[in-house]
């Protein structure tokens, strides 16, 4: 039954439109969840054509999250199966371009189904769009990289006589995989063609030397973001000051989230991206709530819509001034 749901609503603009509409949220959402996001090599941000990104995968699903959100077109991303299990979420995350693909770990019974996820990503790249492929195939809170898997040399070579095809290479870095508040690195590298990833005739040695290739490409890309600048003791004060209201409006919310996502992802590599979405998800409704309360308590109308475009902002301030905080603490101790 969700399979044809699937199939009907991919035939519809809902789909590019909901894409749109949820892109705008995430985009505005990372303004609070990450102090600073970096990206170098911008211009490969408007390369035409069909575009295979070949990113490293240190941080589960938010690594998809924020390379997405920097591309003016829409992304498809290869993602894990194992989310796919239950219909309505196969449903929600193929709307959201999601494609999965599955590992041997998740069960060798699977496997064939990677056939179909190898189509999907041909059948974008042939209309033209963008497709997002983690090389190493597995997530580790790690900068090194891991073993690299053939899917993406798989993809690039059944798609290399498309028209305009290249591939980018994308790394991507983080200065914390469990701080609200993080600094986040981008550096992408130079569009590469088929043929400057397959300079031989044979097949095997063309995919051997594409993921060397990939490799010399992704080193020097894959950097922890620099701390920043310390924030003069009076500036901090003050915007610790000015963050007290933004602490009181949304801890309650916040911290017990915290909790429970720390402790029911204990062991995995998934706490910043649950955390990241469960805050998306659930922020619109905590707002909602503040302002049923405020109304039942006899707030105008007009305080409570101001209340609602000042609370992000509350947020945002926040997180920057105990990010500050935290930074000139530790800078102390080191002293």
């Amino acid at each position: 039954m969700h399979t044809r749901i699937i199939r009907y609503i991919e035939k519809l603009n809902f789909q590019v439109l909901l894409y749109s509409l949820v892109k705008i949220f995430v985009w505005l959402a990372l303004q609070i969840f990450c102090t600073r996001t970096t990206v170098t090599g911008k211009r490969s941000l408007l390369t035409a054509g069909p575009l295979l990104l070949v990113a490293n995968h240190p941080n589960s699903f938010l690594d998809a999250i924020i390379i997405g959100a920097q591309f003016p077109r829409p992304v498809h991303f290869l993602a894990r199966g194992d989310a796919f299990q239950r219909p309505w979420h196969s449903v929600l995350l193929r709307l959201l371009n999601m494609i999965p693909v599955y590992r041997l770990s998740e069960g060798k019974e699977n496997l064939y189904l990677n056939e179909a996820a190898f189509r999907r990503s041909s059948e974008i790249l042939t209309s033209g769009g963008i497709v997002l492929i983690f090389i190493e195939g597995i997530c580790v809170n790690k900068h090194e990289l891991q073993p690299f898997k053939k899917g993406a040399a798989r993809i690039t070579w059944n798609n290399r006589n498309l028209p305009q095809f290249s591939v980018l290479p994308v790394g991507i870095g983080y200065d914390s995989f469990v701080s609200f508040g993080k600094d986040v690195l981008i550096q992408l590298g130079d569009p590469l063609t088929p043929d400057q990833l397959f300079p031989f005739s044979d097949e095997s040695r063309n995919l051997s030397y594409f993921n060397k290739r990939l490799l010399e490409e992704l080193l020097p890309r894959i950097e922890i973001p620099a701390a920043t600048q310390a924030t003069p003791v009076l500036q901090m004060a003050l915007s610790y000051f000015t963050a007290v209201p933004g602490w009181l409006i949304h801890a309650p919310l916040y911290y017990p989230l915290k909790y429970l996502i720390r402790k029911k992802t204990t062991g995995t590599v998934f706490y910043d991206s649950v955390l990241f979405g469960s805050l998306l998800l659930l922020y619109p409704l905590y707002l909602i709530l503040l302002c049923s309360l405020s109304l039942q308590l006899g707030a105008s109308h007009s305080s409570v819509w101001l209340f609602i475009l000042l609370a992000p902002f509350a947020a945002y301030i926040t997180v920057r001034s105990s990010r500050n905080f935290s930074e000139k603490r530790a800078e102390a101790v080191i002293l």
